[in-house]
């Protein structure tokens, strides 16, 4: 089966890719690890589907397991639900041998990774996404959080898993609504730095939801390999990682705004690329066609194209806390045709009439 390495010196860890690899996970973790206590965090959307399948290949290995199935949904990655964490892996005597694992999407994966960091001042951490997003996006490369009134992913840290686990399989039982969620990741990579991806998803567009599960093995390949290069050479994301940011100025203030009732993350980051190719093309900043193309392509995909009716002055205003600004200067990716992008320094004035797009 597939794997690709997250280079990082010592730190280096795999990401293994293939068909039923969920029930595997004992196997890994006890080779790894050897016979430790698991801590499963996941939630009642993913419990009912594949909490047993995991709990079954830990115990098969030897291995003490426990589990806490939180709710669903962005509202769970907060403090409230860390404190939550906390209590549960203390309740459960994990020590700084055992593993903690997040068994579910994004928010899983942020709050349980988070909660992995500072526990003990860190245990093990283990990555097994079941959705698209996670699994293409927010598994890999370390950043751990969870969100604050005032913006997304505002307390947070650094800390890389020891492994990820990504089973393509549990892609089929996702809503269309997730599937859209992590197609807006999907479509972020092609645009940032590889064309050849972006060309697939064009093709596979008409044939709709069957037809790019069809390529799906190819499609994470894709997108984890330029994950893992770029994480690879700006861990802490001072540079070059900030290119994976491209559509997330404006997606994290609409979800502010929204107070992560709306729009999912990668709804609204397919709603950020669209709104700043508009912007960079008008401004002469982006090659003339290059915001048709990507608007045929996130339309063939049924992403959103329309901002919500939200004050642009509220937007303006979250956007100043996004945590790629610098003082009052902010930190935005743009790109200059489809396969290549850039980091442009500006404030929030680059955003004003956004609302008219």
């Amino acid at each position: 089966m597939p794997m690709i390495t997250v280079p990082l010196g010592q730190r280096t860890y795999p990401i293994h890719i293939g068909s039923g690899l969920l029930d595997c996970l004992g196997t890994h973790v006890l080779e790894m690890h050897g016979e430790i206590a698991v801590a499963i965090v996941t939630d009642d959307h993913v419990a009912p589907l594949y909490l047993d399948r995991a709990v079954k290949s830990l115990e098969n290995a030897g291995l003490r397991v426990c589990s806490i199935v939180l709710p669903h949904g962005e509202q769970t990655k907060c403090l409230g639900r860390l404190m939550e964490l906390y209590d549960f892996l203390c309740e459960s005597r994990i020590t700084r041998k055992d593993a903690v694992i997040a068994l579910g999407g994004g928010v899983i994966g942020d709050l349980t990774g988070l909660a992995a960091a500072t526990y003990l001042r860190g245990v093990h951490f283990i990555q097994v996404p079941t959705t698209l997003l996670a699994q293409v996006d927010s598994s890999v490369g370390g950043k751990v959080a969870v969100d604050l009134p005032q913006g997304k992913n505002l307390v947070g840290a650094f800390y890389q898993p020891d492994f990820v686990l990504c089973d393509p399989d549990t892609l089929t039982t996702l809503s269309d609504a997730y599937w859209r969620d992590g197609l807006g990741e999907v479509i972020k990579y092609g645009c940032i730095g590889d064309a050849e991806l972006f060309a697939l998803l064009e093709s596979c567009a008409p044939g709709g939801r069957s037809t790019l599960m069809a390529h799906i093995d190819e499609i994470l390949r894709h997108c984890i390999q330029a994950k893992a290069d770029v994480v690879a050479q700006d861990e802490r994301d001072t540079g070059l990682r900030m290119t994976l940011n491209f559509g997330h100025t404006i997606a994290h203030a609409v979800e502010t705004c929204q107070h992560y009732e709306g729009l999912r993350h990668g709804e609204a980051v397919a709603l950020g690329m669209h709104v700043m190719t508009r912007l960079t093309e008008g401004k002469g900043m982006t090659a003339p066609g290059t915001a048709e193309r990507l608007d045929a392509l996130l339309a063939a995909l049924q992403m959103p194209m329309t901002l919500p009716a939200i004050p642009e002055d509220e937007l303006l205003s979250a956007m100043g806390m996004d945590k790629k600004s610098a003082g009052k200067a902010l930190r935005v990716i743009g790109i200059e045709k489809i396969g290549q992008c850039y980091i442009h320094t500006t404030d929030t004035s680059f955003f004003t009439g956004m609302t008219q797009i």
